[in-house]
């Protein structure tokens, strides 16, 4: 996918954005907005801000690493092999010792606002371009609200209230002092801008890397599941079924780099090894691996040994999900080593793809007691493992059996962390895991540790954002 660096800011912050594939660079000066004024104005011009949106998804903040992270060190899921490596910003996520300085989430606030500043530069400009057609043009608007609705969510399950930005930051000096927006109303734009992007998209993706209605549907049932509306989320789930989408026979071949886009992949973000001088290649493969496995391995979300062990021998995702070395260590079987350059990994980062969609489904069944539904949900994804189906009558029991498949089936694609929150279960559940697991001791969470601190950069540059309660 070819992108395009564009420098923004918003929210007070002044950065570069969007790695790209292009070569091409706009140096913006402090005239930045006449540059981007004489900037887009024909097709060609918008379409180069369409790829820099999606570019801006490859960055370190938002699908290279973090919201991999974000997702599951806090869990059951992953650990942390060695704390201190990376200055211990992974570490404090394992070990709920976040401070307002680390890294990850200041990068993570960052990269998603500097997506969003896109999104809205490209809406801002669209109806303008006298030389594209009305089709493309509302394509476009639809790919721009999935992503400011996908950025949206990440941000709001992660930091809970944040800034709401829909229009073109022309003078960032217009939202200093804007106090952080209510999660209420930001998740009612995800919806406003997800229903839209559904009503836009076109059935197939133009190409690979980008969204179709498919991808609107599947993170609105997402979103709708999340606020508790199953009903909403039924009807969206249903819809993705109707696009073409399937559980391929084998897990391995999900993950295979040979395989990209295959049939279950709803929506992922593109990386390739050896591309634009190694520049379109990700870390995550390095940075996850066990310590000592490849060159400059970190130990950063490692499985752990318990999830590890769900897992009956014949089940077929044990050998495909994980990878297991000569010391006894488990690492993740979902990203690959693509080149002797190992930091230029190309395994494409999933975000929405179809046994996800078939889990949340089965979920949606057994909130609205429907369990006959439920378990048919379900057994797909026991079905394509090679385990025992079940036949399960009661609503509690079948619901944890389905919180047990989306830890199993999902693991290391950032959603235990998420689906532990959002269903009230995290300070149970990892309570008695600390209690239970060696290096943990006297490690305890509250509600408060449901979201992350807001970055000191951001406090320092708005004294308007206010912290997270818990943190200083």
């Amino acid at each position: 996918m070819k992108t395009l660096r564009i420098y923004s800011i918003t929210l007070g912050i002044a950065a570069i954005l969007f790695a790209g594939c292009s070569g091409n660079l706009l140096d913006l000066t402090p005239e930045m907005q006449n540059v981007l004024n004489n900037y887009y104005k024909d097709a060609e011009q918008l379409r180069k801000g369409v790829n820099s949106a999606y570019g801006i998804l490859q960055a370190e903040g938002v699908y290279e690493l973090a919201n991999l992270v974000l997702g599951e060190l806090p869990s059951d899921n992953t650990w942390d092999e060695v704390p201190s490596n990376d200055n211990g910003n992974y570490g404090q996520l394992d070990l709920f010792s976040m401070t307002s300085a680390n890294t990850i989430i200041d990068k993570t606030w960052s990269h998603h606002y500097k997506g969003i500043q896109q999104c809205n530069v490209v809406l801002n400009r669209v109806d303008g371009i006298a030389d594209m057609a009305e089709t493309e043009k509302t394509n476009i608007k639809g790919e721009m609200r999935f992503l400011r609705g996908l950025m949206y969510f990440n941000l709001v399950r992660i930091f809970g209230d944040v800034q709401l930005v829909i229009k073109e930051t022309t003078n960032p000096n217009d939202f200093f002092g804007q106090v952080r927006t209510p999660k209420e109303e930001v998740y009612k734009q995800i919806v406003q801008d997800l229903t839209e992007a559904y009503t836009m998209l076109p059935d197939s993706p133009a190409e690979k890397g980008r969204v179709a209605k498919g991808a609107a549907a599947a993170l609105l049932g997402k979103v709708y599941l999340t606020l508790e509306d199953y009903d909403n989320s039924l009807k969206y789930l249903q819809e993705v079924e109707k696009f073409g989408y399937t559980l391929l026979d084998e897990p391995a071949d999900i993950f295979d780099v040979n395989n990209k886009g295959n049939k279950e992949v709803i929506f992922d973000v593109q990386f390739e090894s050896g591309v634009n001088g190694n520049s379109e290649g990700s870390r995550a493969f390095q940075k996850f691996s066990p310590s000592g496995t490849v060159s400059g391995a970190l130990g950063h979300n490692l499985p752990t040994k318990e999830v590890y062990g769900l897992f009956a021998d014949n089940d077929k995702r044990k050998s495909a999900y994980f990878i297991v070395t000569k010391n006894g260590v488990i690492g993740t079987g979902k990203l690959k080593q693509t080149s002797a350059t190992v930091a230029d990994g190309g395994s494409n980062i999933i975000v929405l793809r179809y046994a996800d969609v078939l889990l949340m489904l089965a979920e949606c069944y057994a909130e609205k007691n429907n369990m006959p539904k439920s378990n048919e949900y379900l057994n797909f994804i026991k079905k394509r493992a090679g385990i025992d189906e079940v036949s399960l009558g009661d609503a509690a029991l079948i619901k944890e059996e389905i919180a047990l498949e989306r830890r199993k089936e999902l693991v290391n694609e950032g959603h235990r962390w998420f689906d532990l929150v959002r269903t009230g279960k995290a300070v149970e559940v990892m309570n008695a895991y600390f209690a239970r697991t060696p290096g943990y001791n006297g490690i305890t969470i509250s509600e408060l540790n449901y979201v992350q601190p807001i970055p000191q950069g951001q406090i320092d540059t708005d004294s308007a954002t206010k912290q997270n309660e818990g943190y200083n």
